[in-house]
């Protein structure tokens, strides 16, 4: 089983995890405390605890640190790209070059 790709996807799914709690957040309840406990809000945060599990079970089998880091840079891919799908929010030639920078960045210090 080829663990980098599983590492991919537990940032992918996290990344989705970011857009339930953005859904969660978007509605407002009477009891503050209900916007905490909402089943968005719930169920991302439920969904994001398991990616982290995924991720410790990927690293007790070989998959190093140092990769898993450049892996979940990925999330600042998916974010802007689930976001623009999700809640139709602009992506912007600033943000490409933002996103970019930052990829670039993290390229070469874990290289």
């Amino acid at each position: 089983m080829n663990y980098y790709l599983l590492v991919a996807f537990s940032v992918f799914v996290a990344s989705c995890c970011q857009m339930m709690l953005k859904q969660g957040a978007r509605k407002s309840y009477t009891p503050w405390w209900r916007q905490y406990l909402n089943p968005w809000v719930v169920t991302g945060y439920v969904v994001l605890g398991l990616t982290m599990m995924l991720n410790i079970f990927c690293m007790s089998h070989g998959v190093q640190i140092k990769a898993v880091g450049i892996i979940e840079a990925l999330a600042y891919l998916f974010v802007p790209f689930l976001s623009y799908i999700c809640f139709h929010e602009k992506i912007t030639w600033m943000k490409v070059c933002a996103i970019a920078t930052i990829l670039m960045g993290i390229t070469i210090f874990f290289t």
